[in-house]
């Protein structure tokens, strides 16, 4: 991969965003405009031809690590935290099937009723079949996050990036929001992000992506036209990288 992106033809990638990218201005819970926006979004890179998975957070009903900080047995917190994935992931495959983009909801954690069960295979299958794969549940266990499950799916489904949308469009020195002389990295290492706890992803996430050479693209997702201008080698990002 080069140090920019435009020369890079993506056939497969991974969009890793928050829960709380889906509450919009609310403080908790889904907000649909905002929910139909991302899934506009993914649309645009779809038409791309560009096979698409997606790996949602679920911070915006219930948070698994906050849960056990209250007093929660931290297996059963993260679990409900999982749920919580689902919820969101079918959410968005209602968003995106609004769109007329045939979708399918693979949960870690079995519930026929509602997604699929995760078999590898048929992941493949339905993102060769030009379907949105929503990857729900995290790994299926507890004490791994959401960045972590995306960074596992995206290297089971032999995606050639991670695309991790924020509320800022990169990965900085220090947080943007609240100092004006912050730096932005257009480019930096799995290792250094470790080493300067950045908090791109947790560490495991970034460990399994650096053993498996899989890059991540932080950027905004508040950008409107964002995610497709990064695939055609325009706007403003940041590479993580070996």
């Amino acid at each position: 991969m080069s140090e920019t992106l435009s020369k890079r033809t993506f056939d497969r990638v991974l969009l890793k965003i928050s829960g709380e990218a889906l509450m919009g201005d609310q403080g908790y819970g889904l907000h649909p405009p905002t929910v139909q926006r991302i899934a506009r979004e993914v649309q645009s890179v779809y038409d791309l031809g560009v096979e698409i998975c997606m790996v949602i957070g679920g911070g915006n009903i219930f948070r698994g690590l906050q849960g056990s900080a209250q007093g929660m047995e931290r297996t059963t917190a993260d679990y409900m935290g999982m749920l919580a994935t689902v919820m969101n992931a079918l959410a968005m495959q209602s968003a995106l099937e609004e769109l007329g983009i045939h979708t399918r909801v693979i949960s870690a954690i079995t519930m026929n009723e509602v997604a699929e069960p995760y078999i590898r295979r048929r992941a493949v299958r339905h993102l060769e079949k030009k379907r949105v794969c929503i990857f729900a549940a995290g790994t299926g266990n507890p004490y791994f996050t959401t960045d972590t499950a995306a960074t596992l799916r995206a290297s089971e489904m032999d995606c050639q990036a991670i695309f991790k949308g924020t509320k800022v469009d990169g990965v900085y020195d220090k947080d943007p929001t609240k100092h004006d002389d912050a730096k932005r990295y257009e480019k930096i290492t799995y290792d250094e992000v470790l080493q300067k706890h950045l908090g791109v992803m947790d560490a495991s996430a970034i460990a399994l992506a650096r053993d498996n050479d899989l890059p991540i693209v932080v950027f905004s997702l508040d950008e409107p036209g964002g995610f497709k201008g990064i695939l055609a080698g325009e706007g403003t990002y940041t590479i993580v990288r070996g």
